[in-house]
């Protein structure tokens, strides 16, 4: 992917046009669109039946537009869980690696994927070429050849007329896109420097089992599997320092380590590093995923004029001479994916395959790389470094069941 491709063309309309898609309902058209009566429900299936996917299933069930009716993971008790729970034909639950391709083969309108994210490139590209309507759990992929595979899938979305939809909460949100506007409008000045951090506790513990199915069902350990905890995680913020900015990163320099996890394959449990943006903008970002303490996705981006200042699940407002109130985010996480099922089911009625929340997903999975990648190598690491090197990850599953 050369750096003059969308991911880094991507302008403030666009940008922007993409945080409202997911939080703005379109109206419905009564002509038919891929089939699927504008009246009737979409039938969807489901690849990834762990923790988030049962429970974003429950969401589209209970959103009412949608008929589960295909469900592929690659343990069987996952699926039968979620099987059970949403009446699904047993002839239409499977497991195995290649489960998604079993459920493309079955009748049905739209795929959700929420699986580990190593796979999300393939199983969304796969889904595309059998004419699927798309819903992709953030990170999109772990490296940069998936990210391309991403950027590529969602082009040939717009040809087939199919909705590509990535699944992030913050741009769902009204205070962000209105505080983010403010910004872009010049509300606090020039950008300066920010800081950006994601803080938690041991989400999934310190022990990665060596077995191919011990890693697949604890993925979230698994350096390559899940991208590490900065592109599985910490995404969230570094997603907003690059909406904010409105820019790419030119370059990243920084550490990380583990201090309570041990092994090489296993994901860090901190990260420290500097993101250097266009116009000397400069963010600090640091994140742990261990001990107690305060905790928090946050950014504080500082301008010539004022600040805005965001959290997730807390405030988001902008301080200075023109300052914006905003307000509690509370419960982001599900009002988010609440918001975004229902984008998702409008657009696919409607027709709507602009197909915005992609461009910038892109751009924010390569954030995530890149920072990755300079506190693995100890060294500055530019965009263009990153972009060139093309480095595509190994996940080891030799001996896995297809």
């Amino acid at each position: 992917m050369a750096e003059t491709s969308k991911t880094t063309r991507l302008g403030r309309r666009e940008f922007l046009a993409g945080a409202a898609a997911a939080a703005t309902f379109t109206i419905l058209e009564p002509d038919m669109v891929r089939g699927t009566q504008a009246n009737s429900k979409i039938e969807l299936g489901l690849v990834g039946c762990g923790g988030r996917g049962k429970w974003i299933a429950d969401l589209f069930a209970k959103h009412g537009g949608y008929q589960l009716v295909s469900c592929g993971d690659y343990f069987d008790d996952r699926v039968k869980i979620v099987g059970d729970k949403h009446n699904i034909d047993p002839a239409r639950r499977h497991t195995g690696l290649s489960n998604y391709r079993k459920v493309l083969a079955d009748k049905l309108d739209a795929v959700a994927i929420i699986s580990p994210p190593y796979f999300h490139p393939a199983q969304a590209a796969a889904c595309v070429e059998a004419g699927k309507h798309v819903y992709v759990a953030k990170p999109i992929a772990v490296d940069v050849p998936g990210c391309i595979t991403i950027e590529e899938s969602e082009k040939k979305a717009s040809e087939k007329k199919l909705v590509f939809l990535v699944d992030f909460q913050t741009r769902a949100n009204a205070f962000y896109q209105e505080a983010v506007k403010r910004v872009h409008n010049g509300d606090i000045g020039r950008l300066v420097t920010g800081t950006a951090g994601y803080f938690c506790g041991l989400i999934f513990g310190t022990v990665l089992p060596d077995d191919v199915e011990g890693r697949l069902r604890k993925w979230g350990m698994d350096k390559v599997l899940s991208g590490d905890i900065i592109t599985e995680q910490n995404i969230h913020s570094l997603d907003v320092c690059s909406w904010i900015a409105d820019a790419q990163p030119l370059s990243a320099v920084g550490t990380g380590g583990r201090k309570l996890r041990k092994g090489d394959n296993v994901v860090f449990d901190h990260f420290n590093l500097v993101f250097e943006y266009p116009d000397g903008l400069a963010v600090s970002f640091a994140s742990r995923q261990f001990g107690r303490g305060p905790g928090g996705i946050d950014n504080v981006m500082f301008g010539t004029q004022g600040a805005i200042e965001t959290h997730y699940g807390g405030d988001v407002k902008i301080h200075g001479k023109a300052p914006y109130p905003g307000g509690k985010t509370g419960s982001i996480y599900r009002d988010g994916a609440v918001t975004n099922v229902a984008a998702f089911c409008d657009s696919i009625k409607a027709g709507n395959v602009n197909n915005p929340t992609v461009a910038p997903s892109v751009r924010s999975n390569l954030t995530t790389i890149l920072g990755r990648t300079a506190a693995y190598t100890g060294k500055k690491v530019t965009w263009g470094d990153m972009i060139k090197a093309n480095e595509k990850l190994d996940p080891r599953l030799s001996g896995a069941k297809d």
